[in-house]
């Protein structure tokens, strides 16, 4: 589906204090960058951002960092998250958005910027198989990660494409995670704790059941 331009989303991005446009200037700092030193949690596509501001506001002890291409779904992005934290009357000082490449995060991110959590939501699910080295799970994407992920640290995935996802199962084994979990009916399993993507709200509603696994680098 094609995105529709916002011309209001940039100069409210750059306006932002927790939006970075060019985030490769704080590459091995972005643990400083937080008003707190805590463990940050990292989410690869974060579309128009419900689901960081779900969880962002409600766990001031997580720094979070959200993670996409275009003005037009970052905009949405800044504008749920801050009302998510004006409803709790409080700042949004554990979040941050940053507009860049996933396939080339190791640009903005390296080793001294550990994440202990990688959430990836829906990612596009590239069916031909001349296409699939750029899917978010692939092995050269997942050992780009491993690149900036804790030892012990997670990989959430969540998808409605069960091709992918049974391909990505296969792509962890491969790339040295062990599988924590697997379900192709998240929903049906009466999940708690499940925070909800824009994504998979409309996916519920179409009754296509959402396919999840968390997976665990051990660094070894």
């Amino acid at each position: 589906m094609r995105m529709r331009n916002k011309p209001w989303a940039a100069p409210e991005l750059d306006a932002c204090g927790f939006f970075v446009r060019n985030p490769a200037q704080y590459i091995g700092k972005w643990h400083s960058f937080f008003r707190r030193r805590q463990p940050i949690h990292l989410e690869l596509g974060c579309g128009k951002g419900l689901f960081l501001a779900g969880l962002a506001p409600q766990n001031p002890q997580i720094n979070y960092m959200g993670i996409d291409l275009k003005d037009a779904v970052l905009g949405p992005a800044k504008r749920n998250i801050e009302q998510a934290f004006r409803e709790r009357n409080a700042e949004p000082d554990n979040v941050v958005l940053m507009a860049q490449d996933i396939e080339r995060i190791l640009t903005v991110m390296n080793a001294e910027d550990t994440v202990e959590r990688i959430y990836i939501h829906f990612c596009n699910p590239w069916p031909k198989a001349k296409h699939h080295k750029r899917r978010l799970t692939y092995p050269r994407q997942l050992e780009n990660y491993k690149q900036i992920l804790e030892k012990g640290g997670e990989i959430h995935f969540k998808t409605d494409d069960g091709a992918l996802f049974d391909d990505s199962l296969v792509y962890f084994e491969e790339s040295g995670f062990t599988i924590l979990s697997v379900t192709y009916d998240l929903h049906g399993g009466g999940q708690q704790g499940n925070t909800l993507t824009e994504h998979e709200k409309m996916f519920m509603e179409k009754g296509i059941k959402i396919k999840a696994l968390v997976a665990r680098w051990t660094g070894e």
